[in-house]
Formats: structure tokens, sequence, C-alpha cells
């Protein structure tokens, strides 16, 4: 992110203390992030031992990095020009949450395809609906499974169109440092453009940090399609408890250190719990990132370090889903004999 705002400072003709690029410049700019690493990484690591901040560690890797470049070790002071930490880190974790989400997608439209695959495929076999835990009027195996469907494909909508946003503007939102050293540049567009070009929204009013409202939504969405997923692991337990499904067994497959018998539904109590983990993450960063005193305080960095945790116990979950969704089998004589 340092590398795209030094070059897009550089492509201002309005700042003319920093040269254009020519074409070894933007090669040797961009090997800076192609080549990112390991050993680049404990580098960093290494600067902020004594700096005992990241993100000017990271500034100061990049000012060694320029020297080694003739046209570039001239303007190495305009790497981290005006910016705030923040400026940085909200658009790294905009993009980290736009990858995050792409990853997520596939399976949660597969689970959502599955399910409709059964829904039309059982929706003429009548089955005893249950109320209160009691026998109450019939239903179709098709049209439970067609309910859910509904319920996830309008989460899933929602999850995939939230806008991702991001800003660069300062130590407190208002450009003061930008306009202080260039007051005729239009930092305002200046910023839109950068922020629109990482396939980002720019959001024009903040404070010295993005203020995550985006962040909330789009986890307290996760959440809900999650807690449906959660209701329906536990309606396929109680259904192949009841023997409406049978799982099917691979050979050598032991269901149990004492009951070798037994085809537990394993693959859902998985998905369950880890939901409920991920759930606990994703429900806590929505109600925390959101708040924050005055013009800012550090609590949110913390907390935003544990966005991919949510994210990687949903993905768990979701393959565990879909591992039992394959494994089931009607057993339409035990829904036929509840009849």
């Amino acid at each position: 992110m340092e590398v795209r705002w030094f070059e897009s400072l550089a492509d201002n003709p309005a700042i003319g203390e920093v040269a254009p690029l020519d074409a070894n410049s933007r090669q040797q700019l961009a090997a800076i992030i192609t080549n990112f690493g390991l050993e680049q990484a404990a580098a960093i690591k290494s600067i902020e031992a004594t700096t005992n901040h990241d993100v000017k560690a990271v500034e100061y890797f990049l000012k060694q990095q320029f020297d080694a470049v003739a046209q570039l070790a001239g303007h190495k002071e305009f790497i981290h020009f005006a910016c705030t930490s923040e400026d940085i880190n909200n658009l790294s974790h905009a993009l980290m949450l736009q990858a995050g989400r792409n990853a997520l997608l596939p399976a949660m439209q597969s689970i959502v395809d599955r399910l409709d695959g059964f829904a039309k495929q059982w929706a003429a076999h009548p089955m005893l609906s249950r109320t209160h835990g009691q026998s109450a009027s019939p239903t179709t195996v098709g049209k439970e499974f067609a309910n859910v469907v509904a319920r996830l494909q309008r989460q899933l909508k929602q999850f995939s169109e939230i806008d991702i946003l991001g800003k660069i503007n300062g130590a407190v939102g208002n450009y003061n440092a930008h306009l202080s050293a260039y007051p005729n540049v239009d930092w305002q567009q200046h910023s839109k453009q950068f922020v629109e070009s990482l396939g980002i929204k720019w959001n024009r009013y903040t404070t010295q940090i993005e203020p995550h409202d985006y962040i909330a939504e789009l986890f307290d969405c996760l959440a809900r399609f999650n807690t449906i997923v959660i209701d329906l692991d536990r309606d396929l337990w109680s259904y192949i408890s009841l023997g409406y499904f049978k799982q099917k067994k691979r050979e050598g497959e032991v269901g149990s250190s004492t009951m070798p018998h037994k085809v537990n539904p394993i693959d859902f109590e998985n998905s369950e719990g880890n939901l409920g983990l991920a759930n606990a993450m994703l429900e806590h960063m929505a109600r925390k990132l959101p708040v924050s005193r005055w013009q800012r305080d550090l609590t949110d960095s913390t907390v935003l370090r544990n966005m991919g945790v949510g994210l990687a116990y949903s993905l768990i979950a979701y393959e565990a889903t879909l591992k039992g969704l394959g494994k089931l089998e009607l057993e339409a004589q035990v829904i036929d004999a509840d009849l």
C-alpha cells in the first residue's frame, strides 16, 4: 500500500517534488511488492524491534529499498507522505476482507446449490412436520430444504453486495498535512481516485480511522448466514436421529471407537461447533469495531488482527456441512411409516 501511494504521488503533476516515474523505477517498485516474502518480513520485524511501531518499520524498510534505485533514492521521504498508519492499514484490511469474502462465496453458494438440488429432488415426497417437538401437519422433504434455500439466498445476496470501504485522508481525516504542503492540490479527488483504483469504495467522511461500519455490516450478515447453517445442521442431525436420512459409509470407516457399527453425524456436529466459534468472533467484532473514542483509540487494532479467524472458522464449517450433505440418503420407508 505504501508503494502504491508513492506511485500515486509521482503520477500527480501538481506534486512537482516527486518526479514522474520511468519504466525502470516502476519495475523496481513492482519488484518490491512481488518479491516480498519471509526474508523481507523478518527484516521489517527487526526494524520494528527498534521503532516499536509496525507501520514505521515498513516505511524505514522501503527507504532502504529506495536507496538502491537512483531515481527513487532522492524521493524516499515521500514514502508515507501525509499518511497516518491507519491510512495504510484500513486499505490493507479492506483488500484482505475483499479476498476473504471471495474465498467464502464459492462454498456458501455450493451449500445453497446442494440444498436447492434436494428441494427439487424431494419436492413431492411427503413428510410429517413437527412443531414444539410434536407431530404436526404434513409437509414435504423438498419444501423444508426450500425454506433453508430461501433464507440463505437472501443473506448470500446481501453479503456479496456490501460495499468494502476505504480512506486515505491523514491524521484526523481532514487532509491537514496534505494541504499544508500542497494547498493547491485537490486532495479529496486524489484520495478518491487512489482508493477506487484499489477496487474499494471511497469513504469521504472519517476520523483518523475508517469507522468500520461496513465491517460490522459484513460480519453481521455473515453471522446470520452462519446461524441459518447452524439451524440446518441441527435439523439434519435430528432427522438422521429419527432415521429419515442415513449416511453413506466409506469402506473401512468406523463411526465409534467402541460401537463401530454406528455412523455418527459428525460433519454436521463439526460444522455447528466451528460456526459457533466463527459467530463469537464475528459478532464481537461487529459490536466493537464501530466504537472508537473521539477521533480514534487503539482498541480496534488488536481486534482487527483476528478478522481472518472468524472467516476461517466459517469456511471450515461450510466444508463440513457440504461433506455431510454429500453423505445423505433419504429413508423413504421410515418417513412414510411416520405419516
